[in-house]
């Protein structure tokens, strides 16, 4: 009996969830439970950590699992290696639905890095208006050049001094933003340079479009690295492999 693990987080796998619930495949949907109010879904749904690798390999068993799908942030990459693990021990299907990347286009002035860390070294050493478009649990890293006037946008109201960037403006709102939306933000608030993660996806490309109307120079985190697993880009596919047990077009992702 097909009983589906959704790891959700992201706007496709909301979409996901629509399309599980409209075509009655027994699924439930896991929240990180970063955010304090996640978006409702039409599946059952639990927000919080499973406890590594053996609380997943515990939670696939105790609730008769029969396939799991990553639709986690690209970013969440730790779930991601503990999915990969748990599915290897208990023998479970798994796919991910996974969003392109981001690739730069004529008139983008991208710089590509590693990590956070590299992401803060690369800001210019002059004060500068910048815009970290990096979720909360990333600005660590930006404490160390705190000359910057720094821009932040979060999804629930930050708790008084629980953010490691001082003296920031804190912008509260969920997306998806259009560009011009976006770029409007970047012209009230003087933006000269943009920190953001390569999610991929279209619920937050209007900053990048917005950044290259404006000439904006654009620092792009790149994604962590995950185990190899079969993946797909299309909603579409998932639900053929949970039917037929095969994914049109599936690519596997480098290790």
């Amino acid at each position: 009996m097909t009983h589906v693990l959704l790891l959700g987080g992201t706007s496709d796998a909301s979409l996901l969830a629509r399309r599980l619930h409209q075509a009655a495949v027994p699924a439930v949907f896991s929240y990180a439970g970063a955010t304090r109010q996640p978006a409702a879904q039409p599946l059952p749904t639990r927000c919080g950590g499973f406890g590594g690798v053996e609380g997943l390999v515990q939670f696939i068993r105790s609730q008769g699992i029969s396939h799991v799908v990553d639709a986690t942030h690209p970013f969440a990459a730790q779930m991601s290696r503990n999915a990969c693990a748990a599915c290897a021990q208990t023998g479970t299907p798994l796919l991910a639905l996974e969003r392109p990347a981001w690739q730069p286009e004529a008139g983008d002035r991208w710089q590509m890095v590693a990590d956070m860390d590299a992401a803060a070294r690369a800001l210019p050493v002059a004060p500068a208006r910048v815009f970290l478009a990096v979720g909360r649990k990333q600005l660590a890293a930006f404490s160390h050049v705190p000359q910057h006037q720094y821009l932040l946008r979060v999804v629930d109201v930050p708790e008084a001094g629980s953010l490691p960037v001082q003296g920031a403006t804190v912008l509260v709102a969920r997306g998806p933003f259009s560009a011009e939306a976006e770029r409007d933000v970047l012209t009230t608030h003087g933006i000269e340079w943009l920190v953001t993660k390569n999610a991929g996806g279209e619920a937050t490309r209007g900053k990048l479009e917005a950044a290259r109307a404006l000439g904006l120079r654009v620092i792009m985190v790149q994604r962590p690295q995950v185990p190899a697993r079969a993946s797909t880009d299309q909603v579409d596919a998932v639900v053929h492999w949970l039917v037929h047990a095969a994914v049109p077009g599936a690519t596997t992702s480098l290790p």
